[in-house]
């Protein structure tokens, strides 16, 4: 039996502790055949025999092959030198010896057979050795290939078996025979994961049931069918098992090393994803064999997998990475140039270094000389990428498609070949069939790389689009770019799938978040930002300050400078010009920098483009000075830079509306009058000119002469030309009079003029917002269609940030009535660089007005006048403010006046006739004045009527609301002093109930420590009762003096005194009532010497139940009696006490109880109980578990109940 040591058979797991450490084990294969041999001849002497090195063979094996033919040798020779030659890798030598030496038996059939079993390995081993496909240049019918040895394998084996077919080596070789059969099947195509082909596994199957024949006819002994049988358990998927097998073998063969089940061991635990393991028990199979071939090998491959789980700019990655191809593989190399899985390993490293010609000569390697589907696979791909590389397509696509169909093809198949084949259908711009590949990879496996190439194919579609400018529909094609790109960017987040973050990625999202969602956008770029920060190199990063954004700030600048205007160009669009500024100023400094380090690279069109950016935020900033210094900046660089000479044009206009910028604007139009943002800030700068003298006849407005001349000479696609004449149309039809039909039906074609302008222009952009703000615009002024419109104006609302979009979404919602959101947008335009804009503030006094008016809400009339009155100090001269002032004042004293006494105040009714007051005086000015708002008499009227009625009304709501006031005052006051007394009341009340309850408490807390004091005494009176108990127990020892406990004294068989029993009750029954003599108890079983019915019964005098039961429930039992012979009573109730809680003795005969002397006590009646306040019930308590009660089965020992058995006297 194998020792075991430390709980593991042979010292340990994989062999460890069987060898001495640095001791190596050797291959025990042809271990036996010897270095010479004697080959016996005939002669004179019997003995004679020629020698033959056995180490140093012949090359030609026929002269050793014509010795042992002539000489008529035994079996036993031919398949030693066989072996011999097989030994020093001669196999085709051995091979020839065996055929030779199977024609040359003269023994039968039977002498054949090791021969035959010999040669079939032979072929086996040529198998392993021969390659898998035939070599170039080779035909396949003279190709000596795998499957060729195997079929000689076959032949051979089948002719053994005719011999014998229960030959036991046959077995093994037939199991090797089919292991190797099942390895040249092709893959199954099944998606399924695991799944196996069915021929392969019925072969594999086959192969199963003889490794399991060969170790069931050597009883478990066979360590190599074991290992066999773990190999086809492996193949089949069944890598638990196959474990099981492997681990066997090594069990009961430490010492095995050819073949090493540590090898298989790994491989397992590798299948079954325990990683550390199949290293441990490789690096097991190197240290005891430190030439293994496969362990170098496969622990290569294992810090290969762990290099690809960290970031490959990681210094761990660069250590892993070196370890497995220095360390292990390129040992495995020089050790042997042909090991199939070392070339495809090797192959892929030269890949990585652009050794083209190594890769092509270790791959076809590869794949020539393996018997494993996935080598095979490997070998083709890498070819694939060989040609990849050298752009021969056609080549590539082939070798991808092997690859691919070498691990199954299909559903099945090689995930990097099928997206080498997707990569290669880009390449030749062939998209639709690119996109086919990518979404089946998708589907089957979620591939981070094929989303990411099939998200950039869909998002250039997009582009493409909107660089080309044509209609067409890319929703779709937006949804799935955005789609799979998020689904990216969602799977970096996922650290166990240890992914790195791509900047491409980022940037694709950032160009289709652009126009739709420019926040989402810079986010993207943000996070580009960050990445690029983490790959500053340390010697190039800035000391890090305290100040968090100047370090951050001075390390913008190694970012690439158009990382930088990007992000600044949406904090602009965003309105965050603070940020949009720095962004645009550092990224200056990064152009230098990145300059300084790329002297070839252009950065005068970078410079350019972000001085000028930086320039329009100054302007946003209103730092006009700064944005002048800029763009005059720009000019002195590049004196043809339109865009600047344009803007510093119109901040002249800004600046000097009467001089310098006129001048300026007409300078500017007559160097570019082609230009066509030259013309539309010219025609924006003749609209001003010409506001206030617009003509009465359109065709004549100079603006719309310039637009119409610039659709026609320049560019008849001008979107801004025609949103302008549309927005000239629209303004001259809201002139227009609409009191008759004709005048109301050509107002209504001159705002079907504006809208084909407006319709005209989307047309050109479906995207314009100003275009649809003006068709709009239209239907509200035209038709009153404020729904159609008021989704228009929604939708524009989220991308033009003018404020006059809220001015419309607040007309509209005035019209709906829902003067909440007006009010809402018009605050929204105020708060956007209007909030000196009279019109609006108009326009608010004017809904808080209506809302005043359908809510009756006397704070909303006050808004009204409020925002009235600011528009008037903004615009003083403006008569029609002044006006809306004392409308809105009259109509706050109409709704004072109206309202209830108690709804108002003496001060806002005397606020209300002030208000009047100033109205008055207003209307009166006001029909003084040239232009009126409204008809003269009208004014006057209105006036008059403030001054006769309202002036009179108000002064009597005004007396009224002083004397409602005074009498509420007064009842107020009653109230009040009420409410006061009542508190008072309340409060005494509540200081007697807590008085009296105080008292309660106060006489209970007395009460209770009187009881404690009762319970005291009477715990100290149970103590001395107990003591002085306990004292007449006690004795003097005749030797020492000392007190010591009564001893039991023995008695003779007849001698003292009648015998004593104790009753049901656990009392002692006397024969007479006498307390005189000293009580007995006997204990044993009752079926004892004295029987029961010999006895005379005795009678039991039952306890009083009337008193209430003792307070102290767990106490112990006290008998109190009026005569002293009760007394023992109680010593037999504490007797029983001891039986129960101390050693109790069973037996089959009676024993004497002892006589023991006990002193009358004489104690106080205790059955006056001490009241409690919580404690009412009579009822006694059950008995536990452990009381006297149940503490004794056989009923010996009764309970004894206080209170009830206090009083027992025998009768």
């Amino acid at each position: 039996m194998a020792a075991v040591a430390n709980g593991h058979a042979n010292g340990g797991t994989n062999g460890y502790d069987v060898i001495s450490p640095g001791h190596r084990m050797i291959s025990k294969r042809f271990s036996d055949i010897p270095s010479a041999i004697d080959i016996p001849v005939q002669g004179e002497d019997d003995d004679q025999a020629v020698e033959v090195d056995l180490e140093d063979l012949l090359d030609d094996p026929t002269e050793l092959c014509t010795l042992l033919e002539n000489e008529g040798a035994a079996r036993t020779y031919w398949m030693t030198v066989s072996l011999a030659y097989a030994k020093q890798h001669k196999v085709d030598h051995a091979i020839e010896m065996l055929l030779k030496g199977g024609q040359a038996m003269r023994g039968g059939q039977k002498e054949k057979l090791s021969m035959l079993t010999c040669l079939c390995w032979m072929y086996l081993w040529k198998s392993r050795e021969a390659p898998r496909v035939p070599p170039e240049g080779t035909l396949v019918s003279e190709a000596k290939t795998k499957e060729y040895y195997l079929q000689l394998s076959t032949s051979t084996l089948n002719e053994a078996l005719r011999i014998n077919p229960s030959f036991p080596p046959l077995f093994l070789a037939r199991g090797v025979l089919l292991l190797l059969k099942a390895s040249l099947q092709p893959p199954s195509k099944s998606a399924a994961p695991g799944a196996i082909d069915t021929e392969k596994a019925d072969i594999l199957r086959s192969g199963l049931r003889s490794f399991e024949d060969a170790i069931r006819v050597s009883q478990g002994r066979n360590m190599l069918a074991v290992m066999g049988k773990s190999r086809a358990l492996y193949s089949l998927g069944k890598f638990a098992e196959a474990l099981e097998g492997y681990q066997d073998a090594l069990h009961k063969m430490p010492d095995l090393v050819d073949p090493d089940p540590r090898i298989g061991i790994g491989c397992c635990f590798w299948q079954l994803g325990f990683k550390e393991d199949a290293k441990t028990a490789w690096e097991r199979a190197l240290e005891i064999s430190p030439g293994s071939k496969i362990a170098n090998v496969l622990l290569g491959l294992f810090y290969l997998d762990a290099s690809a789980h960290v970031p490959t700019n990681s210094p761990e990655f660069i250590k892993l990475y070196k370890k497995a191809m220095i360390e292990y593989v390129q040992n495995a190399f020089k050790a042997d140039k042909g090991v199939p899985l070392m070339c495809a390993t090797f192959a892929g490293y030269f890949l990585s270094r652009k050794d083209l010609k190594n890769v092509n000569t270790l791959a076809h390697k590869a794949i020539q000389y393996t018997d494993v589907n996935a080598i095979a696979s490997d070998g083709w791909y890498l070819l694939a990428r060989k040609e990849h590389y050298e752009d021969h397509y056609e080549t590539a696509a082939d070798y991808y498609r092997r690859a691919d169909e070498a691990r199954g093809g299909a559903d099945r198949g090689y995930l990097p070949a099928k997206f080498g084949a997707a990569q290669l259908s880009v390449l030749k711009s062939d998209f639709g069939e690119a996109k086919l590949r990518l979404e089946k990879i998708i589907q089957q496996s979620k591939n981070v790389e094929a989303m990411i190439l099939l998200g950039t194919l869909y998002a250039e579609e997009v582009f493409t689009s909107q660089q080309t400018g044509l209609k067409e529909d890319k929703s779709t094609e937006f949804k799935k770019a955005v789609g799979y790109l998020e689904n990216v960017r969602t799977a970096w987040k996922d650290s166990k799938k240890n992914l790195v973050p791509d900047a491409s990625v980022l940037l694709n999202l950032a160009r289709l978040y652009e126009a739709d969602q420019p926040e989402k956008s810079l986010q993207c770029l943000q996070q580009v930002e960050q990445l690029e920060f983490d790959q500053i190199p340390e010697d190039e990063r800035p000391q890090r300050s305290e100040d968090e954004a100047a370090f951050k700030q001075e390390l913008r600048q190694n970012l690439p400078p158009q990382l930088l205007n990007n992000m600044g160009c949406f904090y602009y669009q965003g309105e965050k010009f603070d940020q949009a500024r720095d962004m645009f100023e550092v990224a200056l400094s990064a152009c230098i920098k990145v300059g300084e380090k790329q002297e070839d690279m252009d950065t005068d069109a970078l410079v350019t483009t972000i001085s000028f950016n930086l320039g329009r935020t100054y302007e946003a900033m209103g730092l006009l000075d700064e944005a002048n210094k800029v763009y005059e900046g720009l000019l002195a660089r590049h004196s043809d830079y339109t865009d600047a000479r344009t803007r510093l044009a119109y901040i002249a206009l800004r600046q000097n509306p009467t001089e310098d910028g006129p001048k300026a604007m007409n300078n500017l139009y007559q160097d570019s009058s082609a230009d066509l943002e030259v013309r539309a800030l010219y025609g924006w700068y003749l609209g001003r000119v010409h506001a206030r003298k617009r003509a009465g006849n359109i065709a004549e407005d100079p603006e719309l002469r310039h637009y119409k001349h610039t659709l026609q000479n320049y560019e008849k696609h001008d979107r801004y030309a025609l949103i302008g004449m549309g927005n000239l149309y629209l303004m001259t039809a809201r002139e227009m009079r609409r009191e008759t039909e004709q005048e109301k039906q050509k107002r209504s074609n001159m705002y079907i003029k504006a809208v084909e302008f407006f319709d005209k222009a989307l047309q050109l952009d479906p995207k314009n917002a100003y275009a649809a703000q003006g068709i709009a615009i239209a239907l509200v002024e035209d038709k009153k269609d404020f729904k159609t419109a008021l989704s228009i104006f929604i939708k524009v609302r989220d991308t033009v940030k003018d404020p006059s979009v809220y001015v419309n979404l607040g007309h509209i919602f005035a019209e709906l009535r829902q003067y909440s959101k007006a009010i809402e947008h018009y605050e929204a335009a105020l708060s956007k660089d209007r909030s000196h804009d009279a019109q609006i503030l108009a326009c608010l006094g004017r809904t808080w007005l209506s809302k005043g008016k359908a809510e009756k809400s006397l704070q909303a009339f006050k808004n009204a006048l409020d925002y009235s009155q600011k528009a008037l100090e903004i615009a003083p001269e403006q008569i029609h403010f002044k006006f809306n002032v004392a409308f809105v004042q009259i109509q706050l004293a109409t709704t004072v006046y109206n309202m209830p006494e108690m709804q108002r105040t003496l001060a806002e009714v005397q606020e209300a006739a002030a208000g009047l007051e100033e109205a008055i005086e207003s209307l009166d000015a006001i029909a003084q004045h040239p232009q009126t708002p409204y008809p003269k008499h009208d004014v006057e009227q209105r006036a008059n009527m403030a001054r006769n009625t309202m002036r009179r009304q108000l002064e009597r709501s005004i007396q009224a609301q002083k004397e409602y006031e005074d009498k509420n005052a007064e009842k107020l006051k009653a109230a009040k002093d009420a409410r006061e007394a009542e508190l008072k009341k309340r409060e005494e009340t509540k200081l007697a109930a807590e008085k009296a309850e105080r008292d309660r408490k106060l006489k209970i807390a007395e009460e209770r420590q009187k009881i404690a004091e009762k319970d005291r005494e009477l715990a100290e009176l149970r103590a001395e009762e107990d003591r002085v108990r306990e004292a007449a127990e006690l004795t003097t020892d005749s030797e020492t003096g000392e007190k010591v406990k009564r001893k039991k004294k023995p008695r003779g068989g007849g001698a003292g005194g009648k015998r004593k029993k104790k009753n049901e009750d656990g009392i002692t029954d006397d024969d007479d009532d006498s307390g005189a003599e000293p009580k007995r108890r006997s204990r044993g079983n009752r079926s004892g010497g004295d029987s029961d019915s010999e006895k005379p019964k005795k009678k039991r005098r039952l306890a009083k139940k009337a008193e209430k039961p003792n307070k102290y429930k767990s106490s112990e039992i006290v008998v109190e009696s009026d005569s002293e012979g009760d007394d023992g009573a109680a010593e037999a109730a504490k007797e029983m006490d001891a039986d129960v809680f101390g050693d109790e003795t069973t037996g089959d005969m009676d024993v004497d109880d002892e006589e023991t002397v006990a002193v009358p006590v004489k104690r106080k009646n205790r059955r006056a109980m001490i009241d409690s306040d919580d404690e009412d019930e009579e009822t006694p308590a059950p008995a536990r578990e452990d009381s006297p009660a149940t503490a004794n089965g056989d009923g010996d020992t009764p309970m004894a109940d206080s209170g009830n058995n206090g009083d027992s006297d025998d009768e």
